[in-house]
């Protein structure tokens, strides 16, 4: 385990007295530091005296079930406080999930090296250092990725999730302005042609948002023939001259990271 997770804390949150003991177990022998509790009132109380790093929660369980958990302690925000990982039998719901925004969704029956994988991974996430103001911020730099391909949008978001980037992705211009104006990032990626607005609209439409203020923006294209006319009119429209004629993760990736440089 590197440096970076050693010490990190886990509440894991089951009614599976042997699957919970167990992987308490497993995780403590990674270094983690691990608390639990049997179901999610259990859950709530053991917060009171516990800040973890991550929350492994299952949605099965008696007097308070896992989505009962997960809205109390969302609150009344979008988002939890904690990293949240849910551990379910029922491999239907993902789609749920993913709605919900959890970090992570893992379907049992499942390997205890997945699991600590998945830990592992979404501390990581959560932990990448993002510097604001010239003051270094530990939390993990929040990406939104506007593209209408879902295989494409899969690939993207994949890579950013890899380099410890939080992700939130929209398949078209009129809901990516919906979820930003809830959950603000600190860098967009948005494709040049999407469907239903054009990714150039889309970046303006949010510039003049005052909370994006500060949001840097990334346009990309596939296209290759593009007139570079139209890529300095672009950059006039929005502010900043970055259009990517280039939708290779490898490469979004790189153009994002580096307008925190």
């Amino acid at each position: 385990m590197s440096n970076q997770l050693k010490k990190k804390k886990i509440l894991v949150i089951d009614d599976e007295v042997d699957l919970r003991e167990m992987v308490k177990y497993q995780l403590q022998v990674k270094g983690f530091e691990v608390t639990t509790a049997e179901d999610g009132i259990d859950g709530l109380e053991k917060l009171k005296t516990f800040e973890p790093d991550l929350i492994t929660l299952d949605m099965n369980m008696p007097r308070m079930n896992g989505l009962e958990f997960y809205e109390k302690i969302k609150g009344g925000s979008d988002k939890s406080q904690y990293p949240v990982l849910v551990l379910t039998a029922r491999a239907n719901m993902e789609s749920l999930f993913r709605e919900l925004d959890v970090d992570g969704f893992i379907t049992k029956p499942f390997e205890i090296e997945q699991l600590i994988q998945e830990c592992e991974s979404i501390i990581k996430k959560n932990s990448r250092v993002v510097s604001v103001d010239g003051q270094q911020q530990g939390r993990a730099r929040k990406v939104c990725i506007v593209e209408n391909d879902s295989d494409r949008l899969k690939e993207i978001s994949y890579s950013f999730l890899e380099s410890g980037y939080v992700v939130n992705t929209a398949q078209s211009g009129a809901c990516a302005m919906k979820r930003m104006a809830m959950d603000v990032p600190d860098v967009v990626l948005i494709k040049l042609k999407l469907e239903d607005i054009s990714g150039d609209v889309v970046a303006l439409k949010l510039k003049k948002m005052e909370e994006m203020e500060n949001v840097h923006f990334v346009l990309y294209t596939s296209d290759s023939a593009i007139d570079m006319h139209i890529v300095e009119h672009i950059g006039k429209k929005i502010g900043e001259n970055r259009l990517i004629e280039s939708d290779s993760p490898a490469e979004l990736l790189q153009a994002a990271d580096s307008v925190f440089v």
